[in-house]
């Protein structure tokens, strides 16, 4: 997952409460988050490009192996590195009650 990031990428999580600031803290958060089982589906999303920069942003639902739920806000930030898109910005929420 960290190769989909930048080296200086920022990662505002789901479900933690802690801002990760690199591919050591954002690898550290998906081996928890995968370690849950999720599986995602897209509920809405809205791209656009800014010349080298994109954003997308939108709804998401990832279910769990135990069977919770959780449905989250997001926003991607992209960066153009010339040879691929790399994820600068990465906030996502749980949508509120």
């Amino acid at each position: 997952m960290t190769a989909l990031y930048a080296t200086d990428a920022i990662l505002l999580p789901t479900v933690s409460d802690k801002v990760r600031h690199n591919h050591r803290e954002i690898e550290g958060y998906f081996a928890h988050f995968l370690a849950k089982g999720p599986s995602g589906e897209i509920d809405e999303s809205n791209a656009r490009t800014f010349g080298d920069i994109a954003i997308n942003s939108g709804v998401y639902t990832f279910t769990f192996e135990d069977g919770s739920a959780v449905q989250a806000r997001f926003t991607f930030v992209y960066r153009w590195g010339g040879r691929r898109w790399l994820i600068v910005e990465h906030h996502s929420s749980r949508m509120p009650g």
